[in-house]
């Protein structure tokens, strides 16, 4: 794998979401799993208390926890989102994440 991206020849087997990227103190770390012309994979993983502050992206975008808790906020109204659930995060809509606990999630990008 490089830095920051999966490299698809290695996950032609069954692998593990969650295995794909490690927790590192006071930080959110990221790898892209797939980037292509209709949409991207990336798998997160965010420290305690960290996140990521109000945004908005051209696309919808789709957030499957995969550990640990998370407060997703989208036009103001906050969300607990636990490990097995998700939640779609409309497109132009701003949204920011906070980790209540560390947390990792699959992010799904469609264009």
């Amino acid at each position: 794998m490089t830095e920051n991206f999966a490299n698809i020849a290695d996950l032609t087997g069954a692998f593990r979401l969650p295995e794909l990227v490690s927790y590192q103190d006071h930080t959110v770390v990221s790898r892209e799993i797939i980037r292509k012309p209709s949409g991207t994979l990336t798998v997160f993983a965010f420290d305690a208390d960290e996140g990521l502050s109000e945004h908005t992206a051209p696309f919808d975008a789709l957030v499957y926890l995969l550990d640990g808790t998370a407060e997703i906020t989208i036009d103001g109204k906050p969300h607990t989102v636990r490990e097995g659930e998700m939640i779609l995060m409309p497109a132009h809509r701003p949204h920011a994440l906070k980790a209540v606990t560390r947390f990792k999630m699959l992010l799904v990008m469609i264009k």
